[in-house]
């Protein structure tokens, strides 16, 4: 899915470059919440929080777990207006974004005998391919399809991993963009964020899975660039 991200960006930028009214630049920092209603970890055998033997599901509302979290990062963009209403951009995050490491008590041989499960995400390469539409001067819409790869960070007691995935969704937002006298600009934007959840299967036990749905989240954005 990144390989056909990254080609359709290049056919876009390719088609639409030759017919070009403005080409910009710039960086964006963005800051914002999301949220994962759906989080939750499936095992077979005996668990702290329930030490009979048996198919355990934690969800991240019920046992403490907070599927939720506050997210800030630096990004780069580039975009080409068709018009003076209309454009398309591609959006992309140079960095990890990193989650918090969680962990978890499972019993392992006996009632005794336990090891603690840690997971942390790293969520690499989010890119997003938008257009932008102004109803009038200043003021735009903004539609996006994104993606990210995820990356477990996994020690296991009961061994095994988690492996990685590819998570893809949509954005909107709306925004307002102020063009200076040099050819500079600086945009204001707040938008909304959906992506796709997953299921990921341990390697070594496929009874053990962890799964996340309906990640979504909302954000607050500052960007700064330059008009050629």
């Amino acid at each position: 899915m990144k390989k056909f991200l990254t080609i359709a960006a290049f056919v876009l930028f390719t088609i639409t470059g030759a017919q070009a009214d403005k080409v910009r630049m710039g960086v964006t920092l963005q800051v914002g919440y999301f949220e994962a209603d759906g989080a939750s970890e499936i095992f077979s055998g005996a668990h702290s929080s329930g030490s009979s033997p048996g198919t355990v599901t934690k969800k991240a509302s019920s046992e403490g777990d907070e599927a939720k979290g506050e997210f800030g990062y630096g990004s780069i963009f580039a975009e080409i207006m068709a018009t003076d209403n209309i454009g398309i951009g591609v959006n992309y995050v140079p960095m990890a974004l990193e989650s918090e490491t969680t962990e978890n008590t499972q019993t392992t041989t006996t009632a005794s005998a336990t090891g603690v499960n840690k997971v942390q995400i790293d969520f690499e390469d989010l890119t997003t391919i938008y257009a932008l539409f102004y109803p009038v001067e200043n003021l735009y819409l903004k539609a996006g399809y994104m993606e990210v790869e995820v990356k477990t960070n996994e020690s296991l007691a009961t061994g095994g991993s988690y492996g990685n995935t590819t998570l893809d969704g949509y954005t909107v937002g709306i925004g307002y963009n102020y063009d200076m006298d040099n050819g500079a600009f600086v945009r204001f934007e707040t938008s909304y964020m959906d992506i796709d959840g997953a299921t990921l299967i341990n390697s070594n036990d496929a009874t053990k899975k962890v799964t996340a749905e309906n990640i979504e989240g909302a954000s607050a954005a500052i960007s700064i660039g330059k008009t050629f």
